[in-house]
């Protein structure tokens, strides 16, 4: 376990004695320092131990110093590094701290000027920490505001977005439409510092082609016909908050070299004006749209999907997570009510709320709540009866019989949902999970972390593990093997 009095950190300098010679000098004041010849080294590390602050030298062969700035805050987004540089790569170093550097030395120096920056760097960090683990205590006990949900998959997403909400990197969410990917980002934008700063949504899938740059950046006065008056964009209204940035993958493509170089560089300009201005705003960005595809089709650049995939949320779509339907009816029937306080619906019943639990939900969290709307608007009693549902819903055929909605999927993608459908159902619990599909751990988690690993590898490997052992295969209907899955599709 660290010594909370002796702070772990990690030299890194491809001059192995000189990273040695370094953490020395940070041993002998206090610290629990450790020093590596490379930066591939560096990352096996920062992998297998915590570091609280690393000290990293820039130029350095195979993965340089701000590849490795890179993996150190994708690990752990609030832990501080200071690089070191030469004088004559000050411009790099620069490039390091508009990447997330808290500070940048030029060699030679001495160790106390290091220790004063570490100082600080891990004073701001322990801050920052206590803030959000304020902020989670409080969350636990009142709940994320408009997120319901009891699942062991949406528990976890909402932990991976409370640990990320202080991070300035572009956040992408990604899910079917009308999973809550705003009301995910809401969340987000809401846990973190910035929460009491602005939160300024644009859909561009909703706004016009020719508007849209104005309204992200912009426009001067006389910039085009009609601007009578100049107008700040929707960058400088979301400053130092939160850009959501809906139904990006639509946004067309000129548009997005644009907002490539206003993620890089941190600058906008407004339309017809000759001046940039600095952008604070954070961006976090959602699609229901598969982006790489896109990038296939050539019709979104690959350039900005990579900076935006840096801290990536995918949620899964109701029918993958039906323990959350009884919470969220409950949650909708009381809003619906509070709206409607003359309606005499006061709850749903029996029957209806088994049809309810049966349906697939093909439009999601949004069709389950205009469901509930409907009913206490139409609702003739105290209690939702099957009369009182949509026909898709109350027939109770269409109810029991499979439903197969939406595109044609490949088989890759069969497994990799019954996967991620398997462990929902079983609360989360990986080798429980693994046994029931009779695959090891290591494939399940192969499929869940959607690697591209192609559904012939993974029966390739399926093969060759039936020839090293005898298989086990489990029987039960609603755990079927993954192979068999895609043999009955």
């Amino acid at each position: 376990m660290t010594d909370p009095a002796r702070p772990k950190v990690l030299v890194v300098d491809d001059d192995l004695a000189l990273a040695e010679t370094i953490a020395d000098g940070l041993v002998e004041n206090g610290y629990d320092a450790t020093g590596v010849g490379s930066s591939r080294e560096a990352l096996r590390e920062l992998e297998n131990a915590e570091y609280e602050a690393v000290v990293t030298d820039l130029r350095m062969p195979g993965v340089d110093g701000l590849d490795l700035l890179a993996q150190a805050r994708r690990l752990a987004p609030q832990r501080p590094v200071i690089v070191m540089t030469a004088y004559s790569a000050v411009e790099s170093a620069i490039e390091s701290i508009r990447q997330g550097a808290y500070h940048y030395l030029t060699k030679p120096f001495k160790v106390e000027e290091l220790i004063l920056f570490l100082e600080r760097a891990l004073d701001e960090a322990r801050l920052r920490q206590e803030a959000a683990s304020l902020k989670r205590a409080l969350h636990e006990q009142t709940g994320v505001p408009g997120l319901v949900s009891r699942s062991a998959a949406m528990r976890e997403l909402v932990d991976v977005g409370l640990r990320i909400a202080d991070a300035s990197n572009p956040i992408l969410i990604v899910g079917e439409t009308g999973t809550g990917k705003g009301v995910l980002a809401r969340a987000i934008h809401a846990a973190a510092s910035r929460g009491q700063r602005a939160f300024v949504t644009v859909n561009c899938a909703a706004v016009p082609e020719h508007l849209l740059e104005s309204e992200l950046f912009g426009h001067i006065k006389g910039a085009f016909t009609g601007a009578t008056s100049g107008r700040r964009g929707l960058f400088e209204q979301a400053s130092n908050g939160t850009l959501f940035l809906d139904e990006v993958g639509d946004m067309p493509l000129v548009l997005q070299a644009k907002l490539l170089d206003a993620i890089e560089r941190g600058v906008i300009r407004a339309v017809g004006s000759d001046r940039e201005r600095p952008a604070s705003a954070r961006i976090v960005a959602a699609t229901h749209r598969d982006l790489h595809a896109r990038v296939r089709a050539g019709t979104f650049r690959e350039d900005l999907l990579f900076r935006l995939d840096v801290l990536r949320l995918e949620i899964p779509p109701l029918r993958e997570r039906p323990e959350d339907v009884p919470a969220l009816l409950a949650h909708f029937l009381a809003q619906a009510h509070s709206r409607h306080p003359h309606s005499p619906v006061e709850r749903i019943g029996r029957e209806a709320f088994e049809r309810l639990l049966a349906h697939t939900w093909p439009g999601n969290v949004r069709e389950l709540e205009n469901t509930v709307e409907r009913a206490v608007l139409l609702g003739r009693g105290s209690e939702v009866g099957v009369s009182d549902l949509p026909t898709s819903i109350a027939a109770p055929d269409a109810a029991r019989a499979p439903r197969f909605e939406g595109p044609v999927l490949s088989l890759e993608e069969l497994c990799r949902r019954y996967a991620r459908w398997a462990i929902a159902q079983l609360g989360g619990r990986k080798m429980l999970t693994a046994e029931k599909l009779d695959i090891d751990r290591k494939t399940l988690a192969r499929l869940l972390a959607d690697d591209g690993k192609t559904l012939a590898r993974f029966l390739d490997d399926r093969a060759d593990e039936a020839s090293e052992a005898g298989e086990h295969h489990e029987t039960a209907e609603t755990n079927r093997p993954l192979d068999e899955v895609a043999r009955r599709s």
